[in-house]
C-alpha cells in the first residue's frame, strides 16, 4: 500500500510504500476510494492536538470498499462500500460506553490520530465503526459526511428545537448543516469572515435566510448558534446574539481560548455547550437522513501524493472554503 505519513509534528507528510495491513479480530480492511481533508487533520499535523501516535497516516473521512475481513466479522461483506469516521473504536466497558455516551469513552481510538487513517490506498478499521454507504453518490461527495456531516449533525441536535439558527464559520460542516436545518424547516443565518461576500452568497444559495459577517448582528435574535470556526472570540459574540434561554454550541475539537465577557451576556439561562466526537447512532441517523434528503457537498479533489497541497489549501482557505 501507499500512504502519506507524518513522522514529525509541523513537517510535511511523506509518501511511502508500506506493507499491506492485516485486519485483526473484529476489524476490516478497506481499499480507500476517497478521504476528506478536515481542519482536524491540520490540528494533528501542526501539533495542536496532543500526543498523536507517530508515525501516523492522517485522515478520518474515509470512503472505501472492504477487501479483507478479520476474525469475528460477520455483518459486513467483501466489496461493500463503507465510511470510517474520526471515532474509530471504543472500549465498550467504561462508564461512558455503558451509558450510551460512547463518544466520551475513556479509552478511545481515533482514526488518523491514534490509528492510521485514510491518506493511503488501504486502511484498517473497527468493523463496529464502519458505516454502510450508498452507491448513488461519488466517494468524494460522500467523504465530507463522515466528519463535517456527522459533527454537524450532532451539533444540530445540541441546538435543540431552535427555529432561528446561527452558523458561525461557513465552511465544511456549516454548508452541510445549513441544508439539513433548512430541510427541517429552520431559518438559518450564516456568519462568515468579515467581507467574505463569496461565502455569504454561497450560504444564501443553500437556503440561508440571511448571511453577513461575524461582527454583524443578525436581523433577529437567535434561538441557538453553532460555532464551527476554531475561534474562541466568537463565543461572546454568539452569546450576545442569542435570546433568553438560547444555546451556543461549540462544535470544533480545537478552539482558541475564550476571552472574558460580562456575566450579563450569559445570564437569563443562556448556555454554552461543546460537542465531542460522535456515537454510532449519530452516524446511522445522519447518513440515512443525508441520503433521503439528498444533502449535497462541494468538493475539490487531489491525488494522494498531493495531500500536503490539500492541507495547505485548507489552511489558507479557513472558514471561507465550502469544503476542504
Amino acid at each position: 500500500m501507499l500512504g502519506m505519513v507524518l513522522h514529525e509534528i509541523g513537517k510535511p507528510l511523506i509518501l511511502e510504500e508500506l506493507p499491506d495491513p492485516i485486519p485483526g479480530p473484529g476489524e476490516l480492511r478497506i481499499r480507500v476510494e476517497a478521504c476528506g481533508v478536515c481542519r482536524t487533520d491540520l490540528h494533528v499535523v501542526d501539533g495542536e492536538l496532543p500526543d498523536p501516535k507517530l508515525p501516523i497516516i492522517p485522515g478520518h473521512e474515509i470512503v472505501g470498499r472492504i477487501d479483507a475481513l478479520g476474525p469475528n466479522v460477520a455483518a459486513l461483506a467483501i466489496g461493500a462500500r463503507v465510511g470510517i469516521p474520526w471515532l474509530g473504536s471504543t472500549c465498550g466497558t467504561c462508564a461512558f460506553c455503558t451509558s450510551d455516551r460512547e463518544n466520551l469513552c475513556d479509552r478511545p481510538i481515533f482514526t488518523g490520530y491514534t490509528r492510521n487513517g485514510g491518506y493511503a490506498t488501504s486502511a484498517i478499521a473497527d468493523a463496529r465503526y464502519a458505516f454502510p454507504l450508498t452507491e448513488e453518490s461519488s466517494a468524494a461527495a460522500l467523504a465530507p459526511l463522515l466528519c463535517a456531516g456527522l459533527i454537524g449533525w450532532r451539533s444540530l441536535r445540541f441546538a435543540g428545537s431552535a427555529k432561528v439558527l446561527g452558523l458561525y464559520g461557513f465552511g465544511a460542516a456549516a454548508h452541510i448543516v445549513a441544508q439539513a436545518a433548512r430541510k427541517q424547516g429552520r431559518d438559518v443565518f450564516a456568519f462568515t469572515r468579515p467581507g467574505d461576500k463569496a461565502a455569504q452568497d454561497f450560504a444564501l444559495r443553500l437556503g440561508a435566510s440571511w448571511a453577513g459577517s461575524s461582527d454583524e448582528k443578525p436581523p433577529e435574535p437567535l434561538d441557538a448558534a453553532i460555532i464551527y470556526a476554531p475561534l474562541g472570540e466568537l463565543v461572546p459574540v454568539a452569546l450576545t446574539s442569542v435570546q433568553k434561554g438560547g444555546t451556543v454550541v461549540c462544535a470544533g475539537i480545537h478552539m482558541s481560548d475564550i476571552p472574558p465577557f460580562p456575566y450579563r451576556w450569559l445570564w437569563q439561562e443562556r448556555r454554552i455547550v461543546s460537542v465531542a466526537n460522535l456515537t454510532r447512532q449519530d452516524g446511522i441517523e445522519f447518513l440515512a437522513f443525508a441520503a433521503q434528503m439528498e444533502i449535497e457537498t462541494r468538493t475539490k479533489t487531489y491525488p494522494l501524493n498531493q495531500a500536503n497541497s490539500a492541507l495547505a489549501n485548507c489552511e489558507q482557505a479557513g472558514s471561507r472554503a465550502p469544503r476542504c
